[in-house]
């Protein structure tokens, strides 16, 4: 499978499960998480009341990231 084939998969899935296992809820901005699917990060927040879920990145690890 392809990365944006794995992409597209885990955006699809936060339509059923917006905090599937793994989740990291990040610090500093209320409803906003991230999920990791192979060397690219899915930022999003989660508007629980409208059972709404807004992608705001997705974005490629650098190959020095948490060097």
């Amino acid at each position: 499978m392809s990365s944006a084939e794995r992409l597209r998969d885990a955006i699809r899935g936060l339509a059923g499960e917006s905090r599937p296992q793994g989740v990291t809820k990040l610090r500093g901005a209320e409803g906003t998480y991230r999920i990791r699917v192979g060397p690219y990060r899915v930022v999003y927040d989660i508007h629980d009341d409208r059972a709404l879920v807004v992608i705001l990145k997705v974005v490629r690890r650098s190959e020095t990231a948490y060097s």
